[in-house]
C-alpha cells in the first residue's frame, strides 16, 4: 500500500445508532460509519456523503463497523454514487461485513458501486 496522509477527524456525528468519523487519505474522503443505517439514522448519513463543492469529489465509506442497513441506506449510496459521478467523482465501498454485502448484493447495489475487502483496496481503487 503506498503511503497515505490521513488528516485528522474533520467532524463526528451521532445519531442514537450511527455514528460518522469523516478523515481525509490522499485527497480523498472517507466516511467511517459505525452502527445501524436505517429510515432513523439515514439523515445523518445523507449529511455526510453531501457534496463538498469540490469538483471531482471522491468518497470513500469504511462499513466494517455497519451491523445493519435497510432499503433507506441503499437509497442513499445510491443518491451519492449518481451525484458524484454527476460531479465527475465518484463512491467507493471499503470493508463491508457478510451480513450487509449480502444486501448490497441481493439488490444489485454492489455491481453499481465499486465495493472493495479492506480500505487500502477502495483508496487505491
Amino acid at each position: 500500500m503506498p503511503e497515505e496522509e490521513i488528516s485528522g477527524a474533520e467532524h463526528t456525528r451521532q445519531t442514537g445508532r450511527l455514528s460518522v468519523v469523516a478523515t481525509t487519505a490522499d485527497g480523498i474522503r472517507v466516511l467511517t460509519l459505525a452502527g445501524e443505517i436505517d429510515h432513523h439514522t439515514g439523515d445523518t448519513l445523507c449529511q455526510a456523503l453531501g457534496t463538498t463543492g469540490t469538483a471531482r469529489p471522491r468518497i470513500v465509506v469504511d462499513m466494517h463497523l455497519v451491523t445493519f442497513m435497510d432499503s433507506s441506506g441503499i437509497n442513499i449510496l445510491i443518491a451519492a454514487h449518481q451525484a458524484l459521478s454527476e460531479a465527475g467523482g465518484w463512491l467507493r465501498l471499503a470493508a463491508v461485513g457478510a451480513t450487509v454485502k449480502r444486501t448490497l448484493s441481493i439488490v444489485g447495489v454492489d455491481a453499481l458501486i465499486g465495493c472493495h475487502d479492506t480500505l487500502p483496496q477502495a483508496l487505491t481503487g
